[in-house]
């Protein structure tokens, strides 16, 4: 299996406890996806995000639905979580969200590491289409945070 590494950073204008409050909240994820992929949280709130927790998501990729469900694998208030898909279309999918107060606001960093399933299908997919895909995912991301945050 290639495990394959995406790391994002960006400075977001506002103090930590709201930066990261709102990444806390498992509905603000809809916001800041782009909506060509028809994104929605399924799992109904309130959702307690800790340590443990299972959220549901459906989105559309390329047209086709797809049913996702990940668990909060390590959380740490004001400072980081960590989710894994339990169910998705990766072979392997973990996001850790870390955030850091600094001189005029949060710095908040992205690390990924993911898996594509099918061997060597997988891997002509990801060089041709996936890496590309998680860019402009994480690019939409980047420029909504930055208008809703600050």
């Amino acid at each position: 299996m290639r495990i394959h590494l995406l790391e994002r950073e960006q400075l977001v204008a506002a103090p930590l406890r709201p930066v990261f409050a709102f990444f806390a909240r498992a509905r603000n994820l809809e916001r800041i996806t782009p909506p060509w992929l028809r994104f929605a949280v399924l799992t109904p709130e309130p959702i307690e995000m800790a340590r443990g927790a299972e959220i549901a998501y459906r989105l559309r990729l390329r047209g086709i639905p797809i049913s996702w469900t990940s668990r909060i694998e390590w959380w740490d208030a004001d400072r980081l979580f960590v989710d894994r898909q339990l169910r998705g279309p990766y072979r392997l999918w973990i996001h850790r969200h870390e955030f850091a107060a600094v001189p005029g606001g949060t710095l908040v960093r992205d690390r990924v590491r993911y898996a594509l399933p099918l061997g060597a299908v997988g891997t002509v997919a990801h060089a041709g289409i996936v890496r590309r895909d998680l860019e402009r995912i994480f690019d939409f991301r980047r420029d909504t945070v930055r208008q809703l945050l600050g």
